[in-house]
């Protein structure tokens, strides 16, 4: 086993970091969402952002690394996408 295979372990084992890892890990899910659908689409985020009444730099963002970003936020790209917004929860394994 490499150092880094053991630094990993060890911080995969570690539950604050695991639940960052995750956290980041959702929040990355959501971006590459977003941008598969516009993709689809045939849009550029230049016009998503138009559709959605918002900035291309902002569409960029949340696609990036997605922040804090508010259900309305959500639910406007969503609409722009010509998509449902479904939230849900799923307990976790383990």
């Amino acid at each position: 086993m490499t150092r880094w295979n053991r630094y990993y372990q060890k911080q995969v084992d570690n539950k604050t970091m695991k639940r960052l890892v995750d956290e980041e890990l959702a929040g990355l899910r959501l971006g590459i969402q977003i941008a598969k659908l516009r993709k689809q689409a045939r849009l550029s985020q230049t016009q998503l952002a138009a559709k959605a009444n918002m900035s291309a730099p902002k569409i960029s963002v949340i696609e990036r690394r997605p922040r804090d970003v508010k259900v309305g936020t959500l639910a406007r790209i969503a609409k722009a996408l010509n998509s449902e917004l479904q939230i849900r929860f799923k307990p976790r394994a383990g």
